[in-house]
């Protein structure tokens, strides 16, 4: 019964790395762009995980850590739940 469900949240977790990566790639890329669909689903799923660290870690200039730091956490819980 815990193996499916685990299963189910490492999934949900590299889901969420993929996410906040692509959207790292699409800020490079176009950063202005908003009108897309795609680009605005990416950033409505990445941001109720980075605006919460975006208030505890301030940007360094003009780089924003918090997808790093995000990737990161995501990572250890994987790490942990396996």
């Amino acid at each position: 019964m815990i193996e499916p469900i685990r299963e189910l949240l490492q999934l949900f977790f590299t889901f969420l790395q993929l996410a906040i990566f692509a959207r790292v790639i699409v800020s490079w890329v176009s950063p202005g762009n908003s009108n897309n669909p795609i680009i605005t689903i990416i950033y409505q799923i990445t941001e109720p995980l980075l605006s919460p660290l975006r208030r505890v870690i301030p940007r360094v200039g003009m780089f924003d850590f918090t997808p790093m730091i995000a990737i990161i956490v995501l990572t250890l819980i994987q790490s942990i739940l396996s």
